[in-house]
């Protein structure tokens, strides 16, 4: 009975107020105000970034670092970067937020492989 009663109970809750979807972030003013003194992390891979406001990226991902510069074109974030010795080609990725608190950059203006990063205090 009990989880007749609980089943019942979340189908009557609309799934957003269990987790937020993914949200397109549409001009740099945006991006900008969200990556502001923040960090981007990815822990399955050990990334640690910072995009700072003079069009630069600095950090580090498994022991090496990362170094490279950014703009924003056309409703989407391009990049060239270094990882080491690594050059990582430029390109311009579709940029989502989810709970304002991590973000989702989708290689190939949308179209390819994404990679999400959480959000924390510099």
């Amino acid at each position: 009975m009990k989880d007749i009663v609980l089943s019942l109970t979340l189908s009557l809750i609309p799934m957003s107020a269990f987790a937020e979807s993914f949200a397109p972030v549409h001009d740099e003013a945006t991006f900008r105000s969200l990556v502001a003194g923040k960090e981007l992390r990815n822990a399955l891979y050990g990334v640690r970034l910072n995009v700072l406001g003079d069009g630069h990226i600095e950090g580090a991902a498994i022991g090496r670092a990362i170094s490279g510069s950014w703009s924003w074109q056309g409703g989407y974030f391009c990049r060239a970067m270094e990882w080491g010795n690594t050059q990582i080609p430029y390109n311009c990725q579709l940029v989502e937020v989810r709970n304002g608190n991590v973000l989702r950059f989708t290689v190939d203006q949308g179209s390819g492989d994404s990679a999400s990063f959480r959000l924390r205090d510099n």
